[in-house]
């Protein structure tokens, strides 16, 4: 970013606190920082080289906040991959880490096939408020749809159906579609409860932003963009302390609430949409 157009101290640490919500929430993290630069007036070069790998690194603090949430989940899952991991519960782990990976090849996939082309979306808050209106859509559309058998527990996923979710995951590439909003649609639709939709969407998350920091963070250490280093260590810093609340938040919440509980949500995208197209 021209010097003039950085995110300073106080820029930064609004996005990251923002991130770390809208990350986790179904209301989509980019979305909420292509279009509140919009609506609050302030000089942002959002098509800057450094912009994107600034929301990564708020992305990393996410990452690593969910690491640590669900880290008794991940010791499960990778221990279980240890040769003297023969019981039920290590196969069902490695099972369901099988599910993770597969989950996670469309997103990853789309991700670097259309990198740059999707990339140019972000500095335009006018296609991100109409994808923040299709998004508060969408949720209403799962919960609509969503198949009256229930059940819990991950194991019971197939492949095919993990697969399924990956691929609404990708809708997350379009700033504007939130990524556990889509992967959690997914998963409504394939027969999981909101917790258990909830739970695979937040570890599927963690490769995914993990694999975009490997990518796009080591750009913000070019001399032309090391100014931007320090607010985005900063901003990831925040992220993580607020979407760690979060995730304990939401967990809690879809635990409680079986019913319809993405349609305030979905209400929410669809008015934050219209009022940033006429903003």
């Amino acid at each position: 970013m021209p010097a003039s157009q950085s995110v300073n101290a106080i820029q930064a640490l609004v996005l990251a606190i923002l991130q770390g919500i809208t990350e986790l929430f179904p209301i989509s993290s980019l979305g909420h920082a292509v279009v509140l630069p919009h609506l609050l007036g302030w000089t942002v070069d959002q098509e800057s080289p450094s912009f994107l790998p600034f929301l990564v690194a708020l992305h990393l603090g996410t990452a690593v906040a969910l690491l640590i949430y669900f880290w008794e989940d991940w010791w499960a899952l990778l221990t279980s991959l240890l040769p003297a991991a023969t019981d039920p519960i290590s196969r069902e782990n490695r099972y369901l880490l099988t599910l993770i990976v597969v989950g996670t090849i469309p997103a990853g996939l789309i991700g670097l096939l259309l990198e740059k082309r999707l990339a140019i979306l972000f500095g335009r808050y006018q296609i991100t408020a109409v994808f923040l209106i299709l998004n508060g859509v969408l949720l209403f559309v799962g919960e609509w749809l969503r198949r009256r058998r229930r059940f819990q527990n991950l194991a019971e996923l197939r492949p095919g159906q993990a697969l399924a979710i990956g691929v609404s995951q990708a809708l997350a590439l379009l700033p504007g579609f939130s990524r556990s909003g889509a992967s959690m649609v997914g998963g409504l639709l394939v027969g999981l409860t909101h917790q258990a939709a909830a739970r695979f969407s937040f570890l599927l998350a963690t490769p995914i932003i993990l694999a975009a920091g490997v990518l796009e963070m080591p750009k913000l250490l070019r001399p032309e963009l090391r100014p931007e280093l320090a607010p985005a260590l900063i901003g990831g810093l925040a992220a993580g302390l607020v979407a760690y609340l979060s995730t304990a938040l939401l967990m809690r919440y879809f635990k409680q609430q079986e019913v319809n509980a993405l349609i305030p949500f979905g209400v929410y995208c669809i008015l934050l949409g219209i009022v940033s197209l006429v903003a």
